[in-house]
This record gives structure tokens, sequence and C-alpha cells, in this order.
């Protein structure tokens, strides 16, 4: 998949008068501030007979409530389906209209949609286009943008997996901090996320390293070969609207801040020509889309700020802008954050999550090619894989679904949930080629608590209970979890559909304050970090199982750390 570079195609064509991608001109000679509009038109995944696309029209002239985009194929292309438009087809003549909720297209506002179609022979970018009548300047995308095939940096051309074949960054900050524990040598060689959780910490904040020092220190680590770095992008407004403990500096309505101080200078920093030689992962904004199926509405485990986010759309459309932004760079792979099974695996959730995640890929210029992939179980705590029961056993007359602790989720794990969610992904409409990432910096769930069978099966809950991996009290508890353990070390391609388990989240930084302390990055007090709560309906009021003393979420957690190598499985040496 790659990226498209509409505007600087416009000024090539000012320029150099050709390219080798198709265009139009605006008539009568009218200079590129009165083109009326541009259209992104991406071949995201093509074979012998058929192919799947992904357009984006841009209007740059008077805002409009209804709007039609047509082209002609030189070839014989049949459309013959389509997502987010009405696609019509007539001999070579295609037209695409909007649907009921996406007529209105304001001045430098964007519509995205795709469809799916058949070919025989080639597959050409159409020539022209035009909205309402009006021809357009034109960027035709996806694989068939031309590389250059002696340029390993070209960005027309991602790898499918960035990781196959690649080091993963070391990180010297966590490195350090992981080092200077007793043990903590045996994982201090580990490749970990950079969390850029604040506008500061793109240049450094507090003495901490900067995006660009990062970046730097990435290419020592490449040498001759590739490399891969992995950034955690996490500032939305109104950020994790059901979490006090990860609040963020942004106000729920500040959408223009996010796009100009946040993400258009780290975008730029990404784009730099110096830094394209390595592999950049994005972990786009963890925690936010599951909230806006799970945490709004009449839910028992709905919550007002949750709510607020959902009506404003700034959680969809700061994921887009992210995803568009970010995804101009063609050594960029995005990912998005996809929750995890003890969140999503419900029925009730496992669709319209999909749908919501889709939204975001279509908003604010992005399109699903912007996605590379998915990643679930960021800065979670949910077992890699149960071995000791499934869904579908029948125990003492039950269903293993019936048991307090799966409560009728179709998934006990994650590899599983993540193979499952993949699919239901691509069903949506992205691309058939993401791949899905799987944090294990702390899922290991060893040490002497570790099951070694299945538990007795006397009643399902007995068997379920004896035998899970995963000892938290409720599958909804998430802050500093007490008897956790380091997971699978970081691996490429580890099972069909994942193209890695990583570490995301740095083990020994603290998911939230056990008690209120006052800082300055934004972070509350969440009593869910507070070992004596009681909780709420998100873990069916069970305490927390959260360890004591803990500091703000992103700080150093020497206990955490020491219970999280005491624990690992599989075991460290």
């Amino acid at each position: 998949m790659s990226r498209t570079r509409t505007a600087l195609l416009a000024a090539m064509a000012l320029v150099a008068g050709a390219t080798g991608t198709a265009y139009a001109v605006a008539p009568d000679g009218v200079g590129a501030a009165a083109v009326p509009c541009t259209v992104d038109y991406q071949v995201q995944n093509q074979w012998s007979t058929g192919f799947t696309a992904a357009v984006t029209v841009t209007n740059l002239g008077a805002a409009k409530s209804s709007w039609s985009l047509k082209w002609s194929y030189a070839g014989n292309q049949r459309v013959t389906s389509g997502w987010n438009a009405k696609v019509t087809q007539s001999g070579s003549n295609v037209t695409a209209a909007n649907e009921s909720y996406n007529g209105t297209l304001a001045t430098g506002g964007s519509a995205s949609f795709g469809f799916q179609g058949t070919y025989s022979g080639s597959n050409a970018i159409p020539a022209t286009f035009t909205l309402d009548g009006v021809t357009c300047n034109v960027d035709g995308g996806g694989p068939t943008d031309p590389t250059d095939p002696t340029d390993p940096t070209d960005p027309g051309d991602r790898v499918n997996n960035p990781y196959s074949g690649a080091k993963v960054y070391v990180n010297p900050e966590w490195s350090a901090n992981a080092a200077a524990e007793p043990g903590g040598s045996r994982i201090a060689n580990q490749p970990t996320g950079v969390w850029l959780d604040r506008i500061a910490a793109i240049n450094g904040a507090n003495g901490k390293m900067g995006l660009r020092a990062h970046l730097d220190e990435a290419l020592r680590q490449k040498g001759s070969g590739e490399l891969v770095i992995q950034l955690v992008i996490y500032n939305l407004p109104g950020r994790d609207c059901s979490a006090l403990a990860s609040n963020g500096e942004l106000g729920p309505t500040e959408i223009g801040r996010y796009k100009t101080e946040y993400i258009d200078p780290i975008a730029a920093i990404l784009a730099d020509d110096k830094y394209s030689s390595l592999r950049i992962v994005t972990t786009v904004e963890i925690d936010s889309l599951p909230n806006l199926v799970t945490n709004t509405g009449s839910r028992a485990t709905a919550t007002p700020e949750c709510d607020v986010m959902k009506a404003n759309g700034n959680y969809v459309k700061g994921v887009g802008y992210a995803l568009n932004k970010l995804g101009d760079a063609g050594n960029v792979y995005n990912y998005v954050d996809a929750g995890h099974h003890g969140w999503i695996g419900w029925d009730d959730n496992f669709g319209p999550s999909a749908d919501v995640f889709h939204d975001a890929a279509t908003a604010e210029g992005a399109t699903p090619a912007d996605v590379h992939g998915f990643i679930t179980n960021t800065a979670n705590y949910s077992a890699l894989k149960e071995n000791n029961f499934s869904v579908d056993q029948t125990v003492a007359g039950k269903s293993v679904r019936e048991s307090k602790w799966v409560d009728w989720n179709r998934y006990v794990d994650e590899l599983g949930f993540a193979q499952a969610f993949r699919n239901e992904l691509v069903s949506t409409g992205f691309d058939t080629n993401i791949g899905m990432l799987i944090d294990t910096s702390r899922n290991g769930w060893g040490g002497t608590a570790r099951p070694a069978g299945p538990g007795a099966t006397s009643s399902v809950d007995t068997y379920v209970d004896g035998g899970r991996y995963d000892r938290r009290i409720h599958i909804g508890n998430w802050c500093n979890q007490a008897g956790a353990g380091l997971g699978e070390r970081p691996k490429a391609a580890p099972e069909s559909g994942i193209d890695a388990y990583v570490w995301m989240k740095p083990p020994g930084e603290s998911d939230g304050a056990s008690k209120a302390i006052p800082n300055d990055e934004g972070k509350g007090f969440d009593r869910m970090c507070d070992p004596t709560y009681t909780g709420t309906p998100r873990n069916g009021h069970n305490l927390t199982g959260a360890l004591s003393d803990a500091p703000v979420s992103g700080h150093w957690f020497s206990a955490q750390f020491q219970e999280l190598m005491k624990n690992a499985y599989p075991p460290l040496p």
C-alpha cells in the first residue's frame, strides 16, 4: 500500500507539465489556487480478476449539500459493489453519489468511499474525474504508484509486514530504567514503544528525549539493516473518556490544537527524508474508538464524558486526521488500537466496533489504505492464549460462555480474538492484507499461581476459574494488576494474520496513581488504580486488583517491574 501525494502532483503539474500519474488541470489556464477539487484514487488490493479501490474527493470550491463524482474507465473494469457512496455504472461511465449521511461537503472538506470491481487485462487509473460536472486534479495511488525499484526507501512501496527481517528499536531511556533494576538486565535490550502522550513530548519534556532524538538514535541502531521504531500517538481531545488516570491535556473540543500543535508537527518530522530508511510503526490513539461503542448511551457502563465525545465526533475526526497526515510518509505504518477481547469481544460490541474503526478511517481525508493494521491488548493484561478451556465446551450442563469469567463473551484470549477481529475488519472494507499486533508486555501470568491444567468439572465456574491463566479478579480490571507477568517476547510473524507480538507498553511504567498525585501532565486520579476501591459496572463492582503505592501513569514503578519479571511466562532465564 502507498499513500498518495495530491498536493505535490498538483505543484509538479504546474512546473513540469507532466508526471507519470494521471491528473487534470483546471480549465482556462487557471492557476493552482483555483483548482476546484482534487481526487485521490487508490487501488488498495488487486488480484487476477478483481480489485478494491478507495477514493477521496476534496472540495476546494463553494460548500455543497450533495455531490456526484464521475469518471470513465478506458478498460473493461466493472464496479460490483460500493460503500459510503451510491456507486453505479453504465457502460464505461461510473457515478458515485453521496449517501444521505455524507452529502455535506464544506469548502476544504473531503468525502471518502470505496468499491469492489472486476477487470481483465489492465486496470488503469481513470484519467479524468469530475465533481458535479467540474474537472478535478487527480492523484492515482495505491500499488499502481510508480516506484524506483533501485531505491529501497521509495515511499510508494511499503512492505507487507514491517517487522519481518527487521530489528526493532530499543528505547535507551526505558532500557536504562530496566537495567538499573535487580535482574533487569535480562530484558533491558527488548524493544518497547515510545509514547508521545502530550505536545511537549514531541520536542522532549523534563529532560526526556524528543521525537527527533529517538529517530536519530534509531538510525544509529539501524546500521546497514532494517529497523522498526514504534511510536504511540496518544493525545486526543477528551482523551480516555472512561478512565481518569490517562486523561490528557486537551479538552473535548480542542480538535484544532490536536491537529495543528500535535499531529502536524509529528507528521512533518516523520516526513523528513533523513528518516526515510526507517520503518516507522504508529499505534494510533489507544482506548479511544471502542469507548464510543461500549461506554455511551443507555449502557450501564456509559459515562457523560464518553457521550460528549460521541456527540462531538472528535475521536473519529482526530483518528482520521492522524491516519491521513501520518500516512503521507511512505515509510509510516499506521496500526489503529482495537481494544482487547475483554472489551469488544461480545456480540453487541464486535461488529459495531469494526464499523466505528471504518468510520474513522474514512474521516478527515483518510482512507482505509492509510491503515496498515490494528493492535490489540495495548497496555492491557488479557492472556495471549488460554489452553485450559474454550467457549465451545460444556461443563456440568452449562456452556463455558455462561461462566462468570467469560460472561457470554465469544473469545477467551487475545490471539483468537485478534485473528477473528481481523476478518471482521476486512469485511467492513479494510484491505485483505491488514496485519494485527498484540501487546504481550504484561499478559504472561506465570509464576506459582499459573494453573498446570483445567479446573475441576464440578461446576462451569470452578472449571474456568481453576484453569484460566489470567488471574485478575475481573476482566474489566486494567490498572497495575497484581500477579501479572511479562508475556511472549517481541517476535515477528508468530501466527497467521499476526504481524508481531510487541511490547508497546513499556513494562515498569505505571498505568495510573493509586492515590491523587498533583502533576502537570493533565492526568487525573482514577479509583480503578486504588487497591481498596470496590469498582464500577465495568468490573462488576469488584476490587480493582491494583498494586499499591503506584505513581502517575507513565512514570517508573519499580515494584510493578519486579512483579512482572517474577511472574514472566515464558519464564526469564
